[in-house]
């Protein structure tokens, strides 16, 4: 675990052995099982999120009905737009997989940029990247077809396919589990 978080962190920094010990001597690496919800729709939290391994997806309950707004996996990170401004959580947070989560907090977030500065670089780069990345799949999420999502994800994203349910993909991508059947249908038909 820890060394999946340093490489990650590596590619942003170079960490010396205190500021690995430091992040060691946190508790902040947790297990998850599958379908547990780490946030519901209503709760304020102050909580990050950064999958070691797993799965987790962001959703919303429409009508009855979950909509999916993302999935997150191994070395993304997750940080609630209720965190950033204290406001009740509009989607729920659950693990879709069996996971291992980093748990961080704006308390423990305070901590480290005072203890070790640079950190606050690190999360502002991971801001961006972050924020690029989600204007990107909006951006592609309006202007795209649902088979044209669906390719995207089998180029970009395969392992999501299969490891997530039909029904979430589908809600993913925006359309109902039968139609998704028949686009994954007409791409093997033509492959």
């Amino acid at each position: 675990m820890e060394e999946q978080l340093f490489h990650f962190l590596s590619k942003y920094i170079t960490l010396t052995a205190e500021e690995k010990a430091e992040l060691l001597g946190l508790n902040i690496f947790h297990n998850f099982k599958k379908g547990t919800v780490l946030l519901k729709e209503g709760e304020v939290s102050d909580r990050y999120y950064f999958v070691i391994k797993g799965c987790i997806r962001t959703y919303y309950v429409v009508d009855g009905e979950e909509r999916t707004s993302a999935f997150y996996m191994e070395s993304e990170s997750l940080a609630p737009a209720c965190t950033l401004h204290g406001q009740p959580s509009e989607y729920y947070v659950a693990c879709c997989e069996d996971s291992v989560i980093l748990l961080a907090d704006t308390e423990m977030e305070r901590q480290g940029f005072e203890k070790f500065p640079r950190f606050e670089t690190v999360c502002r780069l991971l801001s961006e990247e972050l924020l690029a990345k989600n204007q990107e799949a909006f951006y592609d999420f309006r202007n795209s077809s649902p088979e044209e999502r669906y390719r995207k994800l089998l180029a970009e994203r395969p392992q999501l396919i299969q490891r997530v349910p039909l029904q979430q993909l589908a809600s993913y991508l925006g359309i109902r589990p039968e139609s998704l059947s028949r686009i994954r249908k007409r791409i093997h038909r033509s492959s």
